[in-house]
C-alpha cells in the first residue's frame, strides 16, 4: 500500500469543495484572532477604572467595540462552518461512492475473505469520521494552531514577566500533551480502529447466528470470537486509559495552575515597583485573560486527536481503494465454444498457506455434467469458483472455448456463466425484479416463462399480488427452498450456456427438492454443468463425476465406472446408502 498524507488524499476526495475547506480554515483563523480582540478592550475598560478618570464615553466605545467584534468573530465562524459542511457532505458522499464503485471491479473471492460487517465499518464508519473531522474538527484545529500563537502575542505585549509565568504552565501541558500522544501511544488509533472493526465484524456474525443461540439455549460466551472481540478491545482500551491517566490527569492540573503562578509573582512585582497600578491592571488582566488558554489547549488536544483518527479512516478508506482488480489482458478473444479447460491448476488462498488447489488437470466437454464431490475442504468450491475468476489461479490456467479466463472480459464471462449457490440471496425488491436482474429487458412473459421453468408456479399463485409481491415486507417471507427456486428462475431466464450449481439442494426439504431437481433438468438442458453436492443420488446420471481429496483429483468417471473401482467414490457412496436408511 503507498502511504500518503492524511489530508491530502481527504483533499484528493473532494475535488473542487477543497478550496471551499480551505476557505473555511482560512475564516476561522481570522474568526480565533478576531475573539481575542475583546480581551485587549476590557483590559483598556480595566486601566481606565484602576486610573480612576473613568471617562463613560470612552468605556461605552471601548465595550462597543468589545461587542462588534466578539459579534463578527462569531459570525465569520458561522460562514466558516457553513463552507465546511459543504465541503465534508460532498466529500463524504465522493468518499462513498468510489469506494463502492471500486469494490464492484474486485472479484467476488475478495468478499468471501472481508466480511460485510468489516467493509461497511470501513466505508461507512470512516467516511462518517472524515465528514465531521471536515465539517467542525478541522476549522477548529486551525483555530486552535493560530491561536497560540496569538496569545503568546498578548503575553508579552502586555507585561513580559507575567507573560512569561504563564508560558510555564503551557509548556508542561505541551510535554504532557506530547506524553499521551507520542512514543507507543502514537500507534494507538490504528490499533483502537483494528479493534472497533474486528468487533463490529465479530458482531454482525453474532447478530446472524443468534437463531442458533436461542434454540440451543446458548449465550455470547458461544461465540467465542465475538466474546474474545469485545474482552480485546476492553482490555486494549483500559490499558490506553490506565497509561494516560497520571498525565491527563497532571495535564488538567497544569491547565488550571496559571493562578498558583500569577498571584504570587503578581504580589512580588506589585510590592517592587513604584507604577503599581500598571502592574495591578496586567494582573486582573491575566487571570481574567488566562482561563483562554485552558480552552485553548483542550481544544487542541481533541482536534489533534481528531486529526489522527482523520487521517486513520482516510488510509484504511485507501487501502480498500489500493486492492487490485483481476488484470484483464490486453489480448481479448472470442469464446467459440463452452467447453471447460483446467490445465495444471494450482491455487493457494492469499490468507492460506497450504494450497487449496494442486496441480488440477481436468477437460469438460461443452454440454456435459459434471459433478465434484469430497470431503469438506476437499477444494470443490473452489475449483469451481475459479472458472469465473472469483479468484485468479496461481499456477497453470483455465480456458473456456479453448480461450484462457484472463483474455475474456469480465462482462462476457458473467455472460457466458450462470451460478447457483447454496445460499440464494434475494434483494428487497419484487420477485419480477429479483428475477429480472438475470436479463434486465426481460418480459413479464419471459419471467412467468423463467418461474414455469423453475417450478415456482405454486409461489406465485399465494403471494398477494403475484410476481410483483414485495419479498421481506407485510409478512411476505419465503423458506430457503422457495428462494433456491426463485434464484433458479433467475437463472433460467439469464440463459447462460455455463452452469455452476454449489450445493444448490443443502438447505431443502424433500419437497423443495424434488422440485428443484426439475427446475435443474430445465435449467442444464444443453448447457455446460459444473455441479457441486453432498447427496449424491443428485449426481448418478452425471456424464462424469470427479472425486476430490485435499486439493487433487484422485477419481473420476462415471457412476457406474466409479462404483466398479471400488475406491474412495464407492465407498463414500456406501456411506451415502447406509445414512439413507437411518431411523430414529
Amino acid at each position: 500500500m503507498r502511504k500518503n498524507d492524511g489530508l491530502v488524499k481527504v483533499f484528493d476526495f473532494s475535488g473542487n469543495y477543497k478550496y471551499l475547506t480551505i476557505l473555511a480554515c482560512v475564516l476561522s483563523g481570522i474568526s480565533t484572532v478576531l475573539s481575542i480582540v475583546p480581551f485587549v478592550y476590557i483590559y483598556k475598560v480595566i486601566e481606565i477604572w484602576i486610573e480612576a478618570s473613568v471617562d463613560t464615553d470612552v468605556v461605552f466605545y471601548y465595550g462597543k467595540l468589545s461587542v462588534l467584534f466578539a459579534v463578527l468573530s462569531i459570525f465569520i465562524y458561522f460562514i466558516a462552518l457553513y463552507l465546511s459542511h459543504l465541503a465534508a457532505f460532498r466529500t463524504a458522499k465522493n468518499m462513498k461512492r468510489q469506494t463502492l464503485h471500486h469494490l464492484m471491479k474486485l472479484p467476488m473471492g475478495y468478499f468471501s475473505l472481508n466480511s460485510s460487517g468489516k467493509l461497511r465499518k470501513i466505508i461507512d464508519d470512516n467516511a462518517g469520521l472524515t465528514e465531521a473531522f471536515l465539517a467542525h474538527q478541522l476549522p477548529d484545529f486551525v483555530g486552535a494552531l493560530i491561536m497560540p500563537f496569538t496569545i503568546l502575542s498578548c503575553f508579552f505585549i502586555f507585561e513580559p514577566r507575567l507573560g512569561a509565568v504563564c508560558l510555564v504552565p503551557l509548556v508542561i501541558s505541551i510535554l504532557l500533551i506530547k506524553q499521551m500522544m507520542g512514543g507507543e501511544n502514537a500507534k494507538f488509533m490504528g490499533q483502537y480502529m483494528d479493534a472497533l472493526e474486528d468487533m463490529n465484524k465479530e458482531a454482525v456474525e453474532y447478530i446472524r447466528g443468534i437463531p442458533i443461540v436461542k434454540v440451543f439455549q446458548q449465550t455470547v460466551f458461544s461465540f467465542k470470537n465475538f466474546y474474545k472481540a469485545i474482552n480485546d478491545y476492553k482490555g486494549f482500551a483500559s490499558d490506553y486509559s490506565i497509561r494516560c491517566r497520571i498525565p491527563m490527569t497532571s495535564f488538567k492540573v497544569s491547565l488550571n495552575s496559571f493562578f498558583v503562578l500569577l498571584i504570587p509573582i503578581g504580589i512580588l512585582l506589585f510590592t517592587s515597583t513604584t507604577d503599581q497600578k500598571f502592574i495591578f491592571v496586567n494582573i486582573i488582566f491575566y487571570m481574567l485573560f488566562t482561563p483562554l488558554c485552558a480552552t485553548m489547549m483542550m481544544k487542541l488536544i481533541f482536534t489533534g486527536e481528531n486529526l489522527l483518527q482523520a487521517k486513520e479512516a482516510v488510509q484504511r478508506i485507501d487501502i480498500l481503494l489500493q486492492e487490485k482488480p483481476l488484470k484483464v489482458s490486453k489480448e481479448i478473444k472470442e469464446v467459440k465454444d463452452f467447453s471447460i479447460e483446467f490445465n495444471n491448476v494450482s491455487f493457494t488462498y492469499p490468507t492460506a498457506k497450504e494450497k487449496a488447489l494442486d496441480d488440477i488437470r481436468l477437460e469438460i466437454n461443452q454440454g456435459e455434467t459434471v459433478a465434484i464431490v469430497g470431503t469438506t475442504g476437499s477444494g470443490k468450491t473452489t475449483l469451481a469458483s475459479l472458472v469465473p475468476r472469483f479468484f485468479d489461479v496461481n499456477e497453470g490456467s483455465i480456458s473456456i472455448g479453448g480461450v484462457d479466463v484472463r483474455n475474456i472480459t469480465t462482462t462476457e464471462l458473467m455472460r457466458c456463466i450462470a451460478f447457483v449457490f447454496q445460499q440464494s440471496q434475494l434483494f428487497k425488491n419484487t420477485i419480477a425484479e429479483n428475477i429480472r436482474i438475470g436479463k434486465q429487458d426481460a418480459s413479464e412473459k419471459e419471467i412467468y416463462e423463467a418461474l414455469e421453468m423453475a417450478q415456482c408456479k405454486d409461489i406465485i399463485d399465494k403471494m398477494p399480488q403475484g410476481i410483483h409481491t414485495m419479498i421481506g415486507t407485510k409478512g411476505t417471507h419465503l423458506s430457503g427452498g422457495e428462494k433456491q427456486r426463485i434464484a433458479l428462475a433467475r437463472a433460467i431466464l439469464k440463459d447462460s450456456p455455463i452452469v455452476i450449481l454449489d450445493e444448490a439442494t443443502a438447505s431443502s426439504d424433500a419437497e423443495n427438492e424434488f422440485l428443484i431437481q426439475r427446475a435443474f433438468d430445465q435449467l442444464t438442458r444443453g448447457k455446460t454443468v459444473i455441479l457441486i453436492a453432498h447427496r449424491l443420488s443428485t449426481i448418478v446420471n452425471a456424464d462424469k463425476i470427479i472425486v476430490m481429496d485435499k486439493g487433487k483429483i484422485v477419481e473420476q468417471g462415471t457412476h457406474k465406472s466409479l462404483l466398479d473401482k471400488d475406491g474412495i467414490y464407492a465407498s463414500m457412496w456406501g456411506l451415502y446408502k447406509t445414512s439413507v436408511n437411518w431411523a430414529i
